[in-house]
């Protein structure tokens, strides 16, 4: 795993001791001297993962981390803070100002390059989410790493895997007033809750007694729907080894016995709100994909899913012998309530008449709009017959009924006129379908408007 590190800390031996045992593991090093110097090189995207020691002049390696994660560009490079402080209470201040993880010196080299690469595999998984949620942003969506630099990482779903009673419940006491939990002695049992129980977070036990919790957290990370849930596990302080071996399949965190209230609580609202951060990229890619795929106006699909969609439900019906039939629908003298009323009610008829399609057709049938005020409807395993009922049903229901323009303030009539075709024995494309339906609407247009004509073929 190739990964540029970013090693900050004011004293050059230990920025060269550090360099040397990433290099090693072919790491791509860059150092910084000082934390604004770090900041600058962080805010020209130029690391993917920064070591920053706490203890430095001028400014400290906590306000490094603030900085960063609280400015949005940077907010999702991952930092471990390398320092000689080892009071439970040093570690909750850099866990409340946004530290992904600790090493206290002198550092363990196992221990460096596990969790280095852990924390590269987690963003390495988020970065392409990310560049498109930066996308996104671009376009007018909403921002979702702002939402991230505000999130708090409380009011979580947490479920504890642990079956010593004595244990589970100083968690749950300790955690039930910021969140919300549960206990789940047995690792099967966990496995389906947590694959059923829409989580922010699971706590696993290292002293399972009956089933091997380095095999319940390898199966997390193997489902789908478990893949992206942070895994925190709890173990002795001899347990070292395996804290490592975890580490190295994919937990994300953890905490040694005798647990610090304070530390556990800092750390769980640090894995929330990473989870969530990932459930807004995640929201934002598909909500960019249903954009590109969606007219903005009407809510129906656009002329490119359209396009993309009809070849392969022609070529599906021609492999299966089915029937297929396309309507090609265009809202008569639709400029002249342009000219007449104004853009603005043109809008609102073509959002209206893009509703009373939609409950004209059926589910299976595709409707689009094809561009201005011109829509298709392609209609799978439906004969002319059939479309010709469907058709004629979308015509008196545009026509049945006056639209609303000018908020409510005054009401117009709208007619449409629509052209059919169906599937041949010989169509192979798609175009040759909608050419076909397309002369029809023609027809139907040169003989008066407000009519269904179906093709000659």
């Amino acid at each position: 795993m190739t990964a540029r590190v970013l090693v900050v800390d004011d004293i050059l031996a230990n920025v060269k001791l550090l360099e040397a045992r990433l290099s090693a593991e072919y790491f791509d090093v860059i150092t910084a001297m000082s934390g604004p110097e770090a900041l600058s090189i962080c805010e020209r995207a130029q690391c993917d993962i920064v070591l920053l020691d706490v203890m430095m002049p001028e400014m400290d390696g906590f306000e490094v981390c603030r900085r960063l994660k609280a400015n949005p560009a940077t907010h999702h490079i991952p930092i471990i803070m390398v320092t000689a402080l080892d009071q439970p209470s040093d570690r909750i201040r850099g866990l409340e100002v946004g530290a992904d993880d600790f090493l206290t010196k002198p550092v363990n080299d196992l221990a460096l390059i596990t969790r280095v690469r852990s924390l590269v595999r987690l963003k390495m998984m988020q970065d392409e989410l990310r560049m498109r949620a930066v996308t996104s942003r671009e376009i007018g969506m909403r921002d979702p790493l702002a939402e991230a630099v505000a999130e708090t990482g409380l009011n979580g779903r947490i479920l504890i895997v642990d079956d010593r009673a004595s244990s589970h419940e100083r968690i749950v006491q300790a955690l039930s007033a910021q969140h919300q939990v549960e206990v789940e002695p047995r690792a099967q049992e966990a496995l389906f809750k947590a694959a059923e129980g829409n989580f922010d977070m699971i706590m696993v036990s290292l002293g399972l007694t009956d089933f091997d919790p380095l095999r319940l957290c390898s199966q997390i990370r193997s489902i789908d729907r478990t893949r992206g849930l942070p895994i925190l596990v709890i173990a002795e302080p001899e347990d070292e080894a395996r804290l490592l071996r975890g580490l190295d399949i994919g937990v994300n965190d953890y905490l040694l016995r005798p647990i610090d209230r304070n530390e556990m609580a800092a750390r769980v609202r640090t894995q929330v709100r990473k989870k969530r951060y990932t459930e807004r990229l995640r929201d934002n890619v598909q909500q960019s994909m249903e954009m590109a795929i969606t007219d903005g106006l009407t809510g129906l699909h656009n002329r490119r899913y359209m396009e993309s969609h009809l070849g392969t439900l022609v070529e599906q019906a021609s492999m299966r012998g089915k029937p297929l039939s396309v309507l090609i629908l265009d809202i008569d003298y639709f400029k002249a309530v342009n000219d007449t009323w104004g853009h603005d009610a043109g809008d609102e008829v073509l959002r209206e008449f893009a509703q009373r399609l939609r409950k004209s057709v059926r589910g299976i049938d595709l409707a689009c709009r094809l561009g201005g005020e011109e829509f298709v409807v392609v209609m799978p395993d439906t004969d002319a017959g059939v479309a010709s009922i469907v058709a004629e049903r979308i015509r008196a229901r545009v026509a049945g009924e006056a639209f609303a323009i000018h908020k409510g303030a005054r009401a117009i009539d709208v007619t449409v006129s629509i052209g059919m075709a169906q599937r041949q024995a010989g169509d192979t494309e798609a175009d040759e379908l909608v050419k076909r339906a397309d002369q029809a609407l023609y027809r139907a247009k040169r003989d008066g408007r407000n009519r269904v004509v179906l093709d000659a073929a």
